[in-house]
């Protein structure tokens, strides 16, 4: 009895190092998670690549150990990389996946960044819908008496964002500035940086350009310090229209190509587009009239209205597949516990059922796709109106040139005559007069009636001269007679 008590007690030790082994390296395992959406977190803004590996790598160890609450943080970040990169109906995807992680471990401080996230990819496509979120985000936040002034801070950040872009500075200004002073007080300098900068666009957009540069300047220096790339990209493009509206055309193209260059580094295209725009307003403004060109037939084959048209369409056409993929899964999930709990008569109508939902697909597909077709051929109008507004404003430039060339050779043959004619009308006069002057030295000539030659030749070098003048002001004049 004794040995067999003994050999129980030690199953029963064993077993408990193994729990305590297991729930150690389950423990690690977690913290790897945070980690690496730390680090992925702190990489967005600087390069949000890297961020987006970050993102992969958590989201792929949190689902191996069903980490819920580490799925759903890796999928924010990823959404956010993706986001910063410009692929939005990639954005959009993962936050949508990462509400429902979210919602499944009822982290409610989590479905306000969410709502926060996706409405920012709203901004330029849709107000409503951006405001929607913004609504939503704020409900949460106040339902729940969330005590989070970081999240606070954002939420008037989108709402100034949104204001902006709808025109309503007042508005704007108004949730900037309550944005900015919960920000201070956090000392949190990504988000210090981005308010900066718009409060700066902002001051511009209003006509108050020292003021804009004045909290561009301050947001540069704060982005440069923590090397957030795609805002010092945002910031130097605001501070190239504001050099360019100023005419300080050295100082729109040094901002311009430092921009640039960060653009091209965080590889994000919805930024490097700006900057053709800008480009081609500079080129515009200092009359280089061939580079304009070629920026503007740059721009039109990128054609950014196709571009935010599609962008639109792809972030409304994901939703609704999501919508309809989830809906799917759960009539799936239903039939399945229906098979083990029916007979062969509810069998049957599970499967008519399917066969009508599949017909109802098909022929919601076929409605999709006939919807797709006549948004593809208003696209292709639009973009052929496009085009020939192009030829024309083309074919106008070459005609302005072309008068200006021709205005300029006539003005300088006309200033070359004048010139001949000129020397040779004076060239007279000079001469009696050192003729004069060299009689009048060598004594052959009174100096009385020398002085009266030199003042009738100085009154006659005097007429030609305002006759010329005459001929030069007076378009009418066009013979040197």
């Amino acid at each position: 009895m004794k040995k067999l008590l003994t050999c129980l007690i030690l199953v029963i030790s064993t077993i408990s190092s193994y729990a305590m082994v297991g729930n150690l390296h389950d423990k690690q395992d977690t913290t790897e998670v945070i980690d690496l959406t730390i680090r992925g977190f702190d990489m967005r803004m600087t390069d949000p690549s890297q961020a987006l590996k970050y993102a992969d790598r958590a989201l792929t160890l949190a689902k191996k150990l069903g980490y819920e609450r580490g799925k759903a943080g890796a999928l924010r970040l990823r959404g956010l990389a993706e986001s910063y990169l410009g692929h939005s109906e990639k954005a959009i995807e993962s936050y949508s996946f990462a509400l429902d992680a979210y919602k499944n471990v009822s982290d409610v401080l989590g479905e306000v960044r969410i709502y926060l996230n996706i409405s920012s990819l709203y901004q330029n496509v849709d107000y409503d819908q951006c405001i929607s979120y913004l609504d939503s985000a704020m409900y949460l936040y106040n339902s729940r008496r969330l005590n989070n002034k970081s999240i606070l801070a954002s939420i008037y950040l989108n709402y100034g964002n949104v204001y902006q872009l709808q025109k309503s500075y007042t508005k704007s200004f108004l949730n900037y500035n309550k944005s900015y002073d919960i920000i201070k007080q956090l000392g949190e300098s990504d988000l210090l940086g981005v308010v900066l900068t718009n409060l700066g666009i902002v001051e511009s957009i209003t006509g108050q350009p020292e003021k804009a540069k004045k909290y561009l300047y301050e947001a540069l220096k704060t982005a440069k310090e923590h090397e957030y790339n795609q805002l010092i990209a945002q910031i130097s493009l605001t501070l190239a229209s504001i050099y360019t509206e100023e005419d300080d055309f050295d100082n729109a193209e040094k901002s311009l190509n430092e921009g640039k260059a960060y653009a091209e580094l965080v590889k994000n295209e919805n930024i490097l587009h700006l900057y053709r725009m800008d480009s081609y307003m500079l080129e515009l403004k200092r009359k280089n009239y061939e580079k304009a060109l070629r920026r503007l037939q740059e721009i039109y084959r990128i054609d950014s209205v196709r571009f935010k048209a599609r962008n639109s369409a792809e972030l409304s056409l994901f939703q609704a597949n999501y919508r309809k993929d989830k809906l799917s899964q759960e009539k799936n999930a239903m039939l399945m516990r229906q098979k083990y709990d029916r007979n062969k008569f509810i069998g049957t109508i599970v499967l008519a059922s399917c066969l009508i939902i599949v017909i109802f697909l098909l022929i919601n597909n076929v409605k999709r796709k006939a919807e797709t077709n006549k948004m593809l051929t208003e696209l292709n109008a639009e973009i052929s109106t496009q085009k020939d507004n192009l030829d024309k404003i083309n074919h106008y430039l070459e005609e302005i040139i072309d008068d200006r060339t021709k205005d300029l050779q006539l003005k300088n043959k006309k200033l070359s005559d004048y010139s001949s004619h000129l020397s040779h009308q004076v060239r007279g006069p000079i001469a009696t007069l050192k003729g004069l002057m060299n009689l009048e030295q060598e004594g052959l000539v009174s100096q009385e009636e020398c002085i009266q030659l030199m003042i009738k030749c100085v009154s006659e070098i005097d007429d030609k001269i305002l006759d010329m003048s005459d001929m030069l002001h007076n378009p009418e004049r066009s013979n040197l007679s």
